[in-house]
């Protein structure tokens, strides 16, 4: 059997999805073979899949049209979503008014080029020693059943609580900021892994500068009740976001973990580090889920214990070597970096390149991906904070040597999310911008 990948990304629409590998056995038990198989045809797997067929190309070792084949069962292809199928960047915008859920949503059959196979199935299970995977047309969801309470809150439209986590219930952030005149608004973010760690206090900043001109700040107390124990995992930015919250006057509790809502009561309870638990009254309450892991890599042998799929962090293939025809980038991935489309951006090159050095000469390239990741961090209307950073959490800013420190906020970062990001999805380089990087 010929390599394959597993470009683990998990993204868009009402299923989940992730990016594998090679051989795959139909649900009609029929056995087709493919030479890369990618699983997930999210901001990764579009992304990862064109990068491969390109690569291929410009060595002069063109492949056949459908060589490469990606599998996903979703009817659409949404600009950046959260881990577990649910979308994050551009559901931040809907939720602060900024455009229409449905602007930034594509039908993901439209987006295959001739050359790039699509099959409408999901991976339902893994068998890296055949190189093979099963496929079936069932979906996973995000762990909205972690907070109790929190499913029958979002499916009440009197509640206040709402999430930019959920496709379909991004459009109620919206209405419940706007709709709310006095009391207390809650932001929440979870403790561990999420997608795009900045989204939970993004919301919080557009409705607190929605609340500021519109007259309505001295009427409503905004709290951001964390259970991280800082804003940001970047110490640089994590500092001047935390004076930023206190100059607004924004409340914040750290290593508090949402466990429960009440809504006839309108009281969120919260478990703190020590195990004791707190209740907050809300009257807009804005919920960050927890996330993890899919079930069906985490019970696969491609897995590490915590069940990420676990891959070298500098060249993106499976550490085992039984298993080196399986590369990982992503929300699936055991990389230690933010799970971001920006990361996406800087990972699918190096993994473009490994992937087809190992195909063409059995080893990998000199391509290393350094841990880059950025979140475009909204601190209100016209303005937004471009954090940039590598493995460590150290700041690897792209603009700073001609605009200044990234701490700053600036109107043109804020339209660069907002007007450009959103249509160069699979078109930028990560640091390299639109031009490929080259590697020695």
């Amino acid at each position: 059997m010929s390599n394959m990948l597993p470009a683990c990304r998990r993204v868009t629409g009402p299923r989940a999805r992730q990016t594998v590998a090679l051989a795959r056995y139909a649900s009609t038990s029929t056995k087709e073979k493919f030479r890369v198989l990618v699983v997930g045809a999210g901001s990764g797997g579009l992304t990862v899949a064109n990068q491969i067929y390109n690569r291929f190309k410009a060595a002069g070792k063109p492949l056949n049209a459908g060589d490469v084949v990606v599998l996903d069962a979703a009817d659409y292809h949404y600009y950046q979503v959260s881990t577990q199928n649910q979308t994050v960047t551009y559901s931040t915008l809907v939720g602060a008014g900024l455009g229409s859920k449905t602007d930034f949503r594509r039908p993901l059959a439209s987006l295959f080029p001739p050359h790039i196979t699509h099959i409408a199935e999901n991976v339902k299970s893994f068998y890296p020693e055949s190189s093979s995977v099963t496929t079936t047309s069932a979906g996973l969801k995000i762990n909205w059943d972690g907070i109790a309470g929190l499913p029958q809150a979002l499916a009440d439209p009197s509640s206040g609580v709402s999430s930019i986590y959920s496709y379909d219930t991004c459009s109620k952030v919206q209405h419940d900021i706007d709709a709310l005149q006095s009391g207390n608004a809650i932001f929440t973010q979870p403790a561990g892994i999420i997608k795009c760690p900045g989204a939970p206090q993004k919301i919080m900043w557009m409705a607190w500068d929605k609340y500021q001109k519109s007259g309505r700040g001295n009427n409503i107390k905004i709290d951001f009740m964390t259970g991280m124990p800082f804003m940001f995992s970047v110490k640089k930015y994590s500092d001047v976001l935390n004076a930023l919250r206190i100059e607004r006057g924004i409340g914040a509790e750290f290593q508090h973990n949402l466990v429960s809502i009440d809504v006839a009561n309108r009281k969120a309870t919260f478990k703190k580090v020590d195990g004791s638990i707190m209740d907050r009254d809300f009257t807009l309450m804005h919920v960050v889920p927890p996330m993890g892991p899919l079930d069906f890599i985490k019970g696969s042998p491609i897995a590490d214990p915590a069940g990420w799929v676990e891959v070298d962090q500098a060249t993106l293939r499976h550490v085992k070597p039984e298993f080196g025809n399986i590369f990982a980038l992503g929300d699936c991935s055991s990389l230690p970096t933010a799970k971001t489309i920006a990361a996406i951006t800087s990972q699918a090159p190096v993994l473009t390149e490994n992937l087809f050095s190992v195909m063409d000469t059995g080893k990998v390239s000199s391509a290393k991906y350094d841990g880059y990741t950025s979140c475009p961090l909204l601190t209100g209307y016209g303005e937004l904070m471009l954090t940039e950073f590598k493995y460590g959490f150290v700041p690897k800013e792209s603009f700073a040597n001609y605009l200044g420190d990234q701490t700053k906020r600036r109107r043109l970062f804020y339209h660069f999310k907002k007007d450009l990001f959103p249509w160069v999805d699979g078109k930028w380089f990560g640091p390299s911008g639109l031009f490929r990087p080259k590697f020695v």
